[in-house]
């Protein structure tokens, strides 16, 4: 029989319509604390105007350039038919994605030597969650 590991809620805070936050240190928090040494684990945002990538996390022109490069593709503008206006983010989200599956070994995040893990948020500044699961 396994072990059932609870979901772990991390709070990310936002000060901008668009911004990219750094996350990949409070997951690694979150998959400590869920004591799980070697499997799999779930990162999952909960919203509809967010989102969540895994992407270089040397250099950040990186975030930059990616919010920069999505506004260009997909504006807000007021030609939406969705009114609360913020059409863009969902559409920004849809794009980007809900959730990551991350392997852990020696309870650790398995991460490429660049790899960082964003929450990508479309629609703020707000009070945000993202769940973390370990297996």
């Amino acid at each position: 029989m396994g072990y059932n590991r609870p979901m772990q809620k991390i709070k990310v805070s936002t000060q901008k319509r668009e911004q990219v936050l750094d996350i990949t240190q409070l997951v690694q928090a979150a998959v400590s604390k869920g004591a799980c040494h070697d499997g799999c684990v779930v990162v999952y945002c909960p919203h509809t105007t967010a989102a969540l990538s895994v992407n270089e996390n040397a250099d950040p022109d990186v975030k930059a350039d990616l919010l920069q490069h999505l506004s260009e593709m997909i504006p807000q503008k007021t030609t939406f038919r969705h009114s609360e206006g913020n059409s863009d983010a969902h559409i920004k989200t849809i794009l980007s994605g809900p959730s990551l599956t991350l392997i852990i070994e020696n309870g650790r995040l398995q991460l490429g030597t660049w790899q960082g893990i964003y929450f990508l948020e479309f629609d703020g500044p707000r009070e945000r969650e993202v769940w973390v699961k370990t297996s």
